[in-house]
């Protein structure tokens, strides 16, 4: 049995899963088990309605949505035929990632169906990261795949508990940052990496992000969101790499993700979901605020 207790941070996470022998999705699934009181193939038919869900925004976003502002849309598609094309430069698991992550977010802004990973903002980072290795990796399998989000939501609990994923508390490092680091952490372990690795990629992806303002134009989660989820699933990848490659964060996690609250309660509220800061305050932003509210 899991003592909720003793998973309240990512070192404690870490600790258990190296201690029992088992991956980081484990603990979590065990962790479900206890705290729901649901049954072991309750927890997993709930996280595969989750990975459904995913799957089915990404499939319908690189056909071609468009929000009904018509700022953001079409750019997944976009990226698809890019792809098709051969020209990348960034090598297909990555230009996958970009593509799967902007299409869900742009689901999101037509006001598709999509799940929070951790939140609708950031939506597209996890799926993104996901199904360009499933692409990229067809011998991955489909419980490979749900126990990713298994590993994903692990690290994702302990920052909503330890710090924020709001980007109207901490900026968008708490959203699209937040997401990244879950992402790598999971990807990591998705490719045999150890419990510490994971921890590792974790914290390379967040300090990557640490300082990031939210700043949507007009108020609306479009512009930069979408996106800002690209840059989140490329950094996750990148991340991952570095802590497979036996590269270490001189800060352990647990001290980012305190780094991250603690910006985040510096950060001016202009600089927090307000609309009033950033981009969503030069010309062209406020051009568009006035053209799509008067």
């Amino acid at each position: 049995m899991i003592d909720m207790n003793e998973f309240s941070s990512i070192n404690q996470l870490i600790s258990k899963a190296e201690s029992q022998g088992k991956s980081v999705a484990d603990i979590m699934i065990e962790q479900e088990v206890n705290t729901s009181g649901l049954t072991y193939e309750k927890v997993w038919q709930k996280m595969e309605r989750n990975l459904s869900t995913m799957e089915s925004a990404v499939k319908e976003g690189v056909e071609g949505v468009e929000s009904t502002t018509g700022l953001t849309g079409g750019d997944a598609f976009k990226m698809k035929r890019y792809i098709e094309s051969g020209r990348g430069l960034s090598g297909d698991l990555t230009l996958h990632a970009i593509c799967y992550a902007v299409s869900t977010n742009e689901v999101n802004a037509a006001m598709g169906q999509i799940c929070a990973t951790p939140t609708a903002g950031s939506a597209g980072v996890v799926p993104g990261v996901l199904f360009a290795m499933k692409e990229s990796h067809p011998e991955f399998t489909h419980e490979d795949m749900v126990k990713f989000l298994f590993t994903a939501g692990a690290f994702g609990m302990v920052v909503a508990n330890n710090a924020s994923i709001s980007g109207a508390a901490g900026g968008c490092q708490a959203e699209v940052g937040s997401a990244s680091a879950m992402a790598a952490a999971a990807v990591t372990e998705m490719a045999g990496g150890s419990p510490e690795m994971c921890a590792h990629a974790f914290s390379i992806a967040l300090k990557n992000m640490l300082g990031l303002v939210c700043d949507p134009v007009a108020g609306l989660v479009e512009v930069p969101c979408v996106k800002r989820n690209a840059a989140g699933a490329s950094n996750a990848l990148t991340a991952a790499d570095m802590a497979l490659a036996g590269i270490k964060s001189r800060i352990p996690a647990d001290e980012v993700v305190e780094a991250m609250f603690k910006i985040g309660l510096t950060m001016p509220s202009q600089l927090r979901e307000t609309g009033r800061g950033g981009l969503a305050a030069t010309p062209t932003g406020e051009r568009i605020k006035e053209e799509l509210f008067g």
